[in-house]
């Protein structure tokens, strides 16, 4: 509501009312804000590509990445909180997999975002 100092602004009450009644449920919105908070991580990026390959150990992880293995340690917990990463035990070593490849397919509709949106810049 506008103070008592502002103008009334304009508005078109039956296109506010049409996208009111199409807008996600705020329990979707959290969701899917928590889910893009957990792959718009750099390193996080790079694993579940490296996931989507094939499953691997965190020795795997870490000589494909070049990192150490308590940073990617700590991204694959993240990424296991956020149900993005599944793990098996096999002897002394757990194997990391990607829980569903639906995340792969998000982040290629945001690659081909990015590919166009930089090709439009040239």
């Amino acid at each position: 509501m506008p103070s008592k100092t502002e103008q009334p602004i304009s508005y078109n009450r039956e296109v506010v009312a049409s996208v009111r009644e199409k807008l996600l449920a705020s329990p979707y919105i959290l969701e899917l804000s928590a889910f893009f908070k957990v792959i718009g991580d750099e390193t996080r990026v790079k694993i579940i590509y490296a996931l989507a390959e094939q499953e691997m150990c965190v020795n795997d992880l870490v000589m494909v990445l070049g990192m150490t293995q308590s940073a990617v340690s700590h991204q694959l917990k993240l990424l296991k909180m956020e149900n993005q990463v599944k793990s098996r035990r096999d002897g002394k070593n757990i194997y990391y997999s990607l829980d569903d490849h639906h995340v792969v397919e998000i982040l290629e509709a945001a690659l081909t975002h990015v590919k166009h949106k930089r090709k439009n810049k040239k």
